[in-house]
């Protein structure tokens, strides 16, 4: 099968700190691949670069075979995300969050109306349309942002951490509908995780990074195999370790330490 995705020796520097540091991979096309990491990995700085938020300070990245620093606009025609971050406007309606996105991705508006309706229908939410999203709960708004991720019909769907403080109904009816959507649809899915019996259940291959370097990658019984654990949370404590990592990682630190200098008038 045709890979969607390509990485090579892809690295990513905040001044001298290296967040991404010469991974590479591959994701086929409608896989559904789990990219793990503890907190300050390199998993969102990655995701950041393949959608084209950062740019990449080496290495190769193809995705539906345009590159994200010279194509772009073609690169994001090719995706969907849904950010780890709530990012949906809540004082407009359901529908006016659709409707809008629909509008900034030039999708012709007979084709948006009715795309629209058979999203929200399908994350059922069709009869709260009208509501406004501050009404909504933390599992409503995350099913919307998924339904407006694939409102342009994405190839590729990047969900960073999408059931983070879901309560265990709603994660279970949303990996329902995103394996639904994969098989109806051949989407491909790219997601992050910290619940491993998620990746365990629905990922089709993983990788494992830390301190920016991929450390591991297989089936889920690929990598509890080579670790000798039964459960993939078990075989991701022994290839990344037992101690903490703070939220507010060193990694976020430099990150945000080099973006403030840089604002402030250029490198000192």
């Amino acid at each position: 099968m045709q890979d969607i995705i390509e990485v090579r020796g892809l690295v990513k520097r905040f001044g001298d700190f290296t967040a991404v540091d010469h991974i590479s991979f591959s994701v086929k096309k409608g896989e559904i691949f789990a990219f793990l990491g503890p907190n300050g990995a390199g998993k969102s700085t990655t995701i950041k670069m393949l959608t084209t938020l950062l740019r990449a300070t080496d290495g190769v990245i193809l995705l539906d075979g345009h590159d994200p620093s010279r194509d772009p606009e073609e690169v994001r025609r090719s995706f969907g995300i849904v950010f780890q971050d709530p990012s949906l406007d809540d004082e407009l309606t359901a529908w006016e969050n659709m409707e809008f996105h629909g509008v900034l991705y030039g999708v012709p508006k007979p084709l948006r109306r009715a795309r629209i309706e058979e999203l929200m229908k399908f994350v059922e939410l069709w009869d709260r349309k009208d509501s406004l999203v501050k009404e909504f709960s933390g599992g409503m708004k995350r099913r919307l942002e998924i339904a407006r991720g694939l409102l342009h019909h994405p190839k590729v769907i990047f969900l960073d951490e999408p059931t983070l403080g879901l309560d265990p109904q709603t994660r279970n009816h949303m990996w329902s509908y995103l394996q639904e959507l994969n098989r109806k649809e051949g989407i491909t899915v790219f997601f992050t995780t910290h619940y491993m019996e998620e990746a365990d259940r629905v990922a089709q291959r993983i990788a494992i990074v830390d301190h920016g370097r991929i450390i591991a990658s297989g089936t889920s019984a690929e990598l509890k195999a080579s670790t000798g654990k039964a459960s993939l949370e078990d075989a991701f404590l022994e290839l990344t370790g037992k101690v903490i990592r703070d939220e507010e990682s060193s990694a976020t630190d430099r990150m945000r330490a080099h973006s403030k200098m840089w604002r402030g008038g250029g490198r000192r």
